[in-house]
């Protein structure tokens, strides 16, 4: 098998004789013995420095306790335009920048407010990734000053604003791709203009638009530079419908398209012609990968140009790491990671059939079991989520040298499988361990303590050293990871 391929079937399963066997609730198959996929401890330690405090934030007016933190902080990036500046988005509307370099060094200052500038329409009320999702700045920044960011809009938006591409049935939020453009690109502040880009609109307020970004290993000249890759998720409408397979809609989808182009709807962005589905009849052309339910983080290793890795959330059972493709098929709602999924029976997922290969979808690289108590209701939330993360290619820290890096957002587990084992078509799924952490004093710790909270609202980001950082919504703090080393 290659897509279809036996060894992702030891995911989440037992060694019994039979062929099928409950766990946890979860009807499995099994087809051979090479054990589970649960993350195994490893006797990796990363070392946690308090980097910086993002100031508090006001909650969105919200009865869901998961929408009430100090500051609910999605990310950490590097202006690209060699300053040395750090960005971080807050998803109740401001956008910050900070130092590289500088340790519990002074407050963020505020560069600019998403929500405050769309404050008419901005929503944040419901919804787990409403409000400023995301921020992502061309590679040419440095000289023609834009930067890309995504927000969600609710109200009037809904009845005055027309969508680019097709809606979702009942649609009640709008996910919105702005371009900005900065009149001095090395300003402590945004001053300029703006423009829209691409306006999506979802039938529910879960799995909007979640990150964009550009290829960091693509160089000028080559076919994906300067190229946006932009997350749709499925609206939460995946689980009792079609959406995610349907390539004439955006919902569970992959899009690429070119920001600076005007070919596309609207004519504010550009298709490229590359893109898999150009020219196939009834086919978005903006599509370039399909079939998932919330692809939240994406990055791409920076050793191995063009190889891009994806976290997507699972909706029963996996927690999944996909490699991406051009033209990839994730499976969902057909297929939960490597498992079928049924919408009429949303208790079990089940064995992939003999003859799977001519489905043609694409499976995990790494995944890991929701795994919940017993007796836990299956139609019950069981608290995880995993968050991508990144391939760690920096030069200070070389015990974790070649290491993906990323975890679960609600338990705060920090995670990581080896990038060599992570491979489209082998025998198994890559082995998930969990690191050991430990505070700048020494100390062993866990996320739940450092974040002072049961909730952690784990988040990951990168500079352009490599450098890796966590991130925690619960109390609006980043750490940077300043050691790794083996214990016992």
């Amino acid at each position: 098998m290659s897509k279809g391929r036996a060894g992702l079937l030891t995911l989440l399963v037992v060694v019994v004789a039979s062929t099928v066997a409950v766990v946890s609730g979860v009807l499995l198959a099994r087809r051979d013995a090479a054990g589970t996929h649960r993350p195994i401890a490893s006797s990796l330690a990363l070392t946690l420095t308090e980097f910086a405090t993002i100031p508090r934030s006001d909650p969105p007016l919200t009865d869901d306790p998961r929408l009430k933190r100090w500051a609910r902080i999605n990310f950490l990036g590097e202006v690209p335009d060699r300053s040395g500046r750090l960005f971080v988005p807050d998803l109740n509307g401001k956008m910050y920048l900070l130092k590289r370099g500088t340790l519990r060094q002074e407050m963020p200052h505020e560069y600019l407010d998403v929500g405050a500038i769309f404050s008419s329409d901005f929503w944040t009320k419901e919804g787990l990734g409403s409000g400023f999702g995301f921020v992502a700045f061309h590679p040419e920044f440095a000289k023609n000053g834009k930067f890309y960011t995504v927000h969600t809009e609710a109200g009037g938006a809904l009845g005055a604003k027309i969508p680019h591409l097709p809606a979702q049935d009942r649609t009640v939020v709008h996910g919105v791709l702005t371009e900005w453009t900065a009149a001095d690109p090395a300003a402590s502040t945004f001053s300029g203009t703006r423009r829209e880009v691409l306006r999506l609109a979802f039938g529910g307020y879960l799995h909007g638009i979640q990150e964009i970004g550009f290829n960091p290993t693509a160089k000028p000249g080559d076919g994906d530079y300067g190229l946006l890759y932009v997350a749709v998720g499925d609206g939460g409408h995946g689980v009792q419908s079609n959406d995610p397979q349907e390539l004439g809609i955006p919902q569970g989808k992959i899009l690429r398209i070119d920001p600076l182009g005007t070919n596309g709807s609207g004519g504010g962005y550009g298709i490229p012609p590359t893109n898999p589905f150009v020219g196939k009849p009834g086919a978005l052309a903006e599509i370039y990968a399909y079939g998932l339910r919330d692809p939240y983080r994406f990055s791409w290793d920076t050793a191995e140009r063009g190889r891009m890795l994806l976290g997507s959330m699972g909706e029963h059972a996996v927690e999944s790491i996909y490699q991406v493709q051009a033209g990839d098929n994730f499976g969902w709602s057909k297929r939960e990671g490597p498992f079928v999924f049924k919408q009429e029976d949303r208790c079990h997922v089940y064995p992939l059939p003999e003859n799977d290969e001519r489905n043609g979808y694409t499976y995990p690289v790494a995944a890991y079991n929701h795994d919940p108590p017993p007796g836990w209701p299956c139609d019950r939330d069981s608290g995880h989520a995993v968050i991508g993360g990144f391939v760690y290619r920096g030069t200070g820290l070389p015990d974790l040298r070649g290491k993906y890096m990323f975890g679960d957002g609600v338990d705060g587990r920090v995670l990581y499988a080896d990038a060599s084992e992570m491979r489209r078509g082998a025998k198994h799924l890559a082995t998930i361990h969990e690191f050991v952490l430990v505070s700048d004093t020494g100390q062993r710790v866990t996320m739940k303590e450092l974040a002072g909270d049961s909730r952690v609202d784990l988040r990951f980001g990168t500079d352009g050293d490599g450098d890796l950082y966590i991130l925690s919504k619960a109390n609006g703090k980043i750490w940077k990871v300043t050691g790794a080393r083996g214990v016992r």
